[in-house]
């Protein structure tokens, strides 16, 4: 059973994630590689929250492929393009991740190389062992 540490002898999380996720013995890591919000036909949402859709989306399509699910992530890295795409992004991750929040990380980059892009998420997933 993964177990959530977020202690009260520190700051509270500034929105829905934990301070640290702790995996046991057993489980299997799926490590995910940015997804950015591309679809595979290649068209690319113009506004920040439908990207973070899209990432989330592709997330989701590589944990089924491990016979994982969004509940099995447990710590998710993020990059966004401007301050302004924050909100958009943690509705979107909020969607995602439901109730049981992972350990999280949000940055604010400069671009990627599609210029079109505005958001790009990493995935860390732990499940139990087949």
């Amino acid at each position: 059973m993964l177990q959530s540490h977020t202690p009260d002898t520190i700051r509270a999380p500034f929105a829905n994630y934990v301070h640290g996720v702790e995996i046991p013995a057993g489980y299997r890591l799926l490590v995910c590689s940015g997804q950015v919000g591309v679809a595979a036909d290649d068209t690319i949402p113009e506004d920040a929250e439908a990207q973070a859709d899209r990432c989330f989306a592709n997330i989701a399509e590589i944990l089924r492929s491990a016979d994982m699910s969004a509940g099995d992530v447990v710590r998710l890295n993020a990059f966004v393009t401007d301050r302004a795409h924050l909100a958009a992004y943690m509705r979107a991750r909020d969607r995602f991740v439901g109730a049981r929040a992972p350990a999280s990380t949000l940055m604010i980059v400069s671009g990627f190389t599609v210029a079109e892009l505005k958001v790009e998420v990493e995935a860390l997933a732990a499940g139990k062992a087949r």
